[in-house]
């Protein structure tokens, strides 16, 4: 079974999860580490292409500006 394609919801709060991991044999535990890692490094990927995006938005206000379109006229 793949742990993508399990998808259970328990009502568990961070110290019940730490406890369920103690419980687990060490070779689950470094399976769960790359899982961890894995899902760490995505999330932060997604938020740089987020923050990326939002900076675009907030830079393109100044890129419309009249002032923008004649400093750059003769470039």
């Amino acid at each position: 079974m793949e742990a993508a394609n399990l998808n259970i919801n328990l009502p568990l709060n961070f110290n019940q999860v730490v406890d369920l991991v103690r419980q687990l044999p060490y070779n689950e535990k470094l399976k769960l580490s790359e899982v961890l890692k894995k899902e760490t490094k995505q999330k932060k990927e997604n938020n740089n292409i987020l923050t990326h995006f939002a900076s675009e938005k907030v830079l393109a206000k100044d890129w419309l500006l009249p002032e923008e379109d004649e400093a750059w006229k003769d470039l």
